[in-house]
């Protein structure tokens, strides 16, 4: 890894942590509403393992999916006035947190329904192999997905059909409230997937380094035209499921002692330590973020609602139906 790289690993999962927090804030002056699902703790998933595709590929993500809309593309000032409910907003503020949307990128979601993810994943690939384009879809989801039929259903497809699919399992150790080892009898869940004959690999999810390189071996496998690939990504989100989660479910103490692996605090230490960026360099980063930022939320307070006219836009119901 050089500098280059260093600089921008840092700045990807800065760039998450930062807006997020903001999020945080907004949402406790009731500026942000609805649901609210932070990633912070799990910014070194994102950041590695998309770095790994192209700008045609495909991303298909859950309703913690900020992080990912982001990353992929789409511009902070158009995801925070989606969060803001405004037309300005990558969903017109239709869909708010939950459901960011970004098509020209090939952003597919936010997907508010665990595991609903991954048989859309399956069904843009189906589209790409049968059209004959080198092209990956990614899908990530949660650990609690793995629970659910449409895992099993879509990782036995996509290996009948070879399709190109990535399925990135950020395991956080919880679905909502439940804990991993409380859910699944089996929580290696590599194994999970290789039942089907996919390929896979668990990767350090606070390493953003591990976590891209395992997402270049593994997009480098389905352009071979090897089929799909699993990769567990073991992570952790420091905050509750969502701003209404009370999290009586887990220990202050284990939270706090996977905050000691902070995967931002852990790759600057990396970065500074072995000469790969400077403190000033770490400090300009910050800055630049702020900036953004601050553009960002100026941009979602200054945007417009949508008119009572256009309610009924893209509302359809079958012919002669009524609403």
């Amino acid at each position: 890894m050089d500098s280059g790289q260093a600089r921008d690993l840092l700045t990807d999962m800065i760039r998450v942590r930062r807006m997020e927090e903001k999020c945080a804030e907004l949402y406790s002056e009731s500026k942000i509403r609805g649901f609210l699902h932070l990633y912070v703790g799990e910014e070194a998933v994102a950041a590695g393992s998309l770095r790994a595709l192209g700008p045609d590929d495909a991303v298909v993500a859950t309703y913690r999916e900020h992080a990912h809309a982001l990353l992929r593309g789409v511009p902070m000032t158009s995801i925070m006035a989606e969060m803001f409910g405004k037309v300005q907003g990558c969903s017109r503020g239709r869909g708010g947190s939950m459901h960011l949307f970004d098509a020209d990128r090939r952003f597919y979601g936010g997907n508010a329904i665990v595991s609903g993810g991954l048989p859309l994943a399956a069904g843009l690939a189906l589209a790409d192999a049968h059209q004959g384009r080198n092209r990956v879809t990614a899908c990530y989801f949660g650990e609690g997905a793995v629970a659910e039929g449409a895992f099993h259903e879509s990782l036995n497809m996509a290996v009948l059909w070879r399709l190109p699919v990535l399925f990135c399992c950020e395991n956080n150790l919880y679905a909502m409230g439940t804990a991993l080892r409380r859910e699944l009898s089996q929580t290696d869940l590599t194994v999970k997937a290789a039942a089907y004959n996919v390929p896979t690999l668990a990767v350090d999810g606070m390493d953003v380094a591990a976590c891209q390189f395992a997402a270049q071996e593994a997009v480098e496998h389905i352009r071979r035209g090897g089929g799909p690939f699993f990769v567990e990504f073991r992570t952790y989100r420091f905050r509750a499921h969502s701003m209404f989660d009370p999290e009586l479910y887990r220990d202050k103490a284990e939270v706090e002692q996977w905050r000691q692996r902070d995967p931002i605090a852990m790759f600057t230490d990396r970065c500074t330590g072995e000469g790969l960026l400077a403190p000033e360099d770490v400090a300009a980063i910050e800055e630049s973020v702020g900036v953004e930022l601050s553009d960002a939320v100026a941009y979602a307070e200054a945007g417009t609602w949508e008119d009572v006219e256009d309610l009924e836009r893209d509302v359809l119901t079958p012919a002669g139906g009524q609403r």
